[in-house]
């Protein structure tokens, strides 16, 4: 599913236009990547928790010339689903 197909999708379910959809999915996603930007966690009760991991330095190795590389700190966003979806999915 693409951008389009989920604002139809989600147009249909609250029976919204496209245009008002596309603006109500456009705020949550501006909303959620303010939230994970300023370092704090977001959580939809039943659907999941999206928070930040850290990532320490290490060192990897190219696989393609077995050299050693070195790999810097990094911080990623991360999504733990729910039991609600967990179940869903699993069903």
């Amino acid at each position: 599913m693409n951008k389009a197909e989920l604002v139809s999708t989600i147009a249909e379910e609250a029976q919204l236009t496209k245009v008002d959809a596309d603006k109500a999915l456009t705020g949550i996603l501006d909303a959620l990547t303010n939230c994970l930007a300023a370092g704090d966690k977001l959580t939809l009760v039943g659907f999941g928790t999206f928070s930040v991991a850290e990532r320490a330095a290490r060192t990897g190795q190219n696989p393609q010339t077995g050299k050693k590389i070195e790999i810097a700190a990094s911080t990623a966003p991360k999504f733990k689903p729910g039991n609600t979806l967990k179940e869903l999915i699993n069903a």
